[in-house]
This record gives C-alpha cells, structure tokens and sequence, in this order.
C-alpha cells in the first residue's frame, strides 16, 4: 500500500509540473498518512492550520458559519486540502475545514513543507503556481456567485465537476453555489446532465 500511495503522489507532482525525482523523495519523505472520520472537523475557526494534506480518499470541504453554512470549496483526490491562506501565513483560521464521509490523507507541518521548498527549487515553482490557479478559481468562483443567475451557475459547474454529484451531498452543492435546495433539486430534475 505504501508504494501505491507514494506513485499516486509522485504522479500527480509529476503530471502538474514535472518535479524532480530528488524533490519528489525528499518531499514525500516527511508525509504522514491520517484517517478522518464522517464529519470530523479538522481545522476549526481560531486554530492555525499547521498542516497541508493530500487526499487518499473522500472529500473535504472549507465553509464558514454565519446564519448557516457557506461552502467555499470542495477537495478531493488527488489534491491537496487545509485552510490555505492559514497554512500559507501561519494565521488564525477564520472557518472550518471537515470531512465529508471517511477519509484518508497525508498531512505534512508547515515547517517541513517550508523547510523542503527552500531546498528544491522546483517544488517552490510548483506551489507558486498552484496558488496562483487557486487564486485564479477563487476569482472565477466569486464572479459566478456574484454576476450569474443560478441556472447559469449550476449549468457551469455540472460541466467543470460532474464527479461532484455522486460524491457531495445535494445540500452542499446547494450551499457551495449560493442555490435555495428546492431550487438546486428542480434544476438537477430539469437539465440534461
């Protein structure tokens, strides 16, 4: 099991940004594998988060609560997941990242994700532009909230995730693209997926 984990994270370096074999063992060498339970809260608002993770299986999801929930996104394999902007600047969280059903992750501490950066250039390259992807979708993500009525919304992210309907339950769909959950259930009924 251990080498298929190691492949699968050496894998997807590899495909995104074509990381040195050196980078990847150095890097991998100071993951650790966790499990998560349905629903666990793994970051919480307050805390900093001290890990980043890449998800082995299931799915995460980053809300905040205020009123009810507000979703602001999903992870799932493989990808990697936590509280960014917390890791990244080592600040207090200001929402919770949880667990959607089980899961399996590895997590590595920020001193070591940093500690290995400074020494392999290549994987600083890629985190760079990894956040600048992910600042990229974050802003695509705001102008469809803010500019698109819902149909348009729900019709674009079927096209981009399709995958997420079988694996996130309906209602936090529903949350994640600011859509009423009657309205979401009558659009899931009404366009052709």
């Amino acid at each position: 099991m251990k080498n298929s984990i190691k492949e699968t994270f050496s894998q997807f370096l590899i495909e995104v940004s074509g990381i040195s074999d050196s980078a990847i063992n150095d890097y991998y060498a100071c993951w650790e594998t966790v499990e998560f339970k349905n629903k666990q809260v793994i970051t919480a608002p307050g805390q900093t988060e001290r890990y980043l993770y890449f998800i082995l299986t299931g799915v995460h999801k980053s809300y905040y609560l205020h009123t009810r929930e507000h979703i602001i996104a999903f992870a799932y394999p493989p990808s990697f997941s936590g509280v960014i902007d917390s890791f990244l600047t080592q600040s207090e969280s200001k929402y919770y990242l949880e667990s959607i059903g089980d899961s399996t992750a590895l997590r590595i501490s920020y001193n070591d994700h940093s500690r290995i950066l400074e020494m392999h250039r290549d994987l600083d390259t890629f985190f760079r532009k990894l956040t600048e992807n992910y600042l990229r979708g974050i802003i695509q993500r705001l102008y469809e909230v803010m500019a698109l009525p819902i149909e348009e919304r729900f019709t674009l992210f079927v096209k981009r995730s399709p995958h997420l309907l079988q694996m996130v339950p309906q209602k936090d769909l529903a949350a994640y693209l600011r859509i009423d959950p009657t309205n979401f259930s009558k659009l899931i009924n009404r366009i052709k997926i």
